[in-house]
């Protein structure tokens, strides 16, 4: 099938690397899995696929069909990239929180952008705007399909078959897997994953303070792909053993840290779940193997995280 071959065979497989330097201050030893070097960019390129795949294989998705999907950034990057390949228009419907890199990116696969512009009137979230748009769109054009990244049960099993699936391939045990949280589909697989199969692992979420994912109130967040102003229909909290919220400001500083220590240069959400580390590495048994799943790379938040002029306006003082 198309989907196995040329750059879409590169997705998944990534890294898992011991994170020396970063372990340093601390009694146990951390690792980092990669996403961020999935081809497209993130850890969104292995539900994207699967989703796709399965829209094929179902008869959902057949030649001309418009595929439709609200994102704030990653998951349009990986819809662009992989109907780009197999030649399927696109329709990427985002936000002002999608970075201006993001956009010249989903826009350079040749997509289409729809944009909103005003957040839902009753919640002051714009993904139900998003999600309205998206409706919209499938009501109006034919032969068209929503993947449905919030929804579809291929979220999570793309994980449950590959990302945990590779992590217990090679470090063993794992005692903790921190995870950043919006749509839940990689929590949810990967704690399903450790569920099944027996093991150890304690599973730590990680989410942003201003979402409502773990029952908090809604707030304002500024870094996109983390947090949601709902609760996602893939969270299944009774497999979370731990759950950390973390500041905008404190993903910045995370950023910062693992550049500096590890030479990564990576997105938002890999800074909250240093952040987390960093804050609960006092309850971390000595001798633990910890996992930090690395979602998505540094480069599209250039002119946010590591901006230092961005940084100030918007979240205060950056110094670690």
């Amino acid at each position: 099938m198309i989907l196995n071959e040329g750059i879409l065979s590169a997705i998944g497989n990534t890294p898992l690397v011991r994170l020396a330097k970063l372990s340093e201050a601390f009694p146990f030893t951390v690792y980092g899995k990669l996403e961020l070097m999935n081809p497209g960019g993130s850890s969104k390129d292995r539900p994207a696929l699967r989703m796709i795949r399965h829209g094929l294989e179902s008869g959902r998705i057949r030649a001309g069909t418009v595929i439709v999907e609200s994102s704030s950034g990653n998951m349009a990057i990986s819809l662009a990239k992989i109907c780009s390949y197999i030649k399927l228009p696109l329709i990427c419907v985002i936000d002002p929180k999608t970075t201006a890199q993001n956009r010249r990116i989903i826009e350079a696969y040749g997509a289409r952008i729809e944009y909103v512009s005003e957040p839902d009137p009753a919640t002051g979230e714009f993904l139900p705007a998003r999600i309205d748009r998206v409706k919209r769109l499938l009501r109006n054009i034919e032969n068209s399909y929503w993947p449905n990244q919030y929804e579809n049960e291929h979220n999570a099993r793309s994980h449950y078959n590959t990302t945990m699936k590779e992590i217990d391939a090679v470090l063993s045990p794992v005692d903790y897997l921190f995870c950043a949280v919006s749509t839940c589909g990689t929590i949810r697989g990967c704690a399903e994953y450790v569920r099944d199969f027996g093991l150890p692992t304690q599973i730590v979420g990680v989410d942003a303070v201003g979402s409502a994912i773990f029952g908090g109130p809604n707030g304002n967040r500024l870094l996109p792909g983390l947090g949601a102003g709902f609760v996602p229909k893939q969270l299944r909290l009774e497999l979370i053993d731990h759950i950390m919220h973390v500041t905008d400001l404190e993903c910045v500083r995370g950023c910062r840290a693992l550049i500096r220590s590890e030479s990564i240069l990576a997105g938002g959400s890999s800074g909250a779940v240093v952040a987390a580390l960093q804050r609960m590495s006092d309850r971390i048994e000595p001798g633990s193997n910890v996992v930090l799943i690395l979602p998505d790379r540094g480069e599209r938040y250039l002119d946010t995280v590591y901006s230092n002029e961005w940084v100030s306006s918007k979240l205060g003082d950056v110094s670690l």
